[in-house]
């Protein structure tokens, strides 16, 4: 079982949140020169996770063509729930 914490955190005016360092540091955010966190909304909820940036070229061909076939599929599904919304 996970444990889980919960702490509450102010919004700047900007949009900005602190996170304490405590937390930077179980989260290993600490040891990054510039942190990433990738922001997923889940349930009405914010999920947050450490993210790492990587340029193109050091991706594998074949990951990047699966996101491409995930892309298309994608696209074309919203095009065809698009169209029998029309009718």
């Amino acid at each position: 079982m996970q444990h889980c914490s919960m702490i509450t955190l102010a919004l700047s005016k900007r949009g900005s949140l602190t996170l304490p360092p405590a937390l930077r540091r179980k989260m290993g955010l600490d040891k990054m020169r510039n942190p990433l966190l990738l922001v997923e909304e889940r349930d009405g909820g914010l999920f947050l996770q450490p993210a790492v940036a990587m340029a193109v070229r050091d991706l594998p061909k074949e990951q990047i063509q699966a996101w491409i076939t995930r892309d298309e599929a994608d696209l074309k599904d919203f095009q065809e729930a698009k169209k029998g919304k029309k009718r």
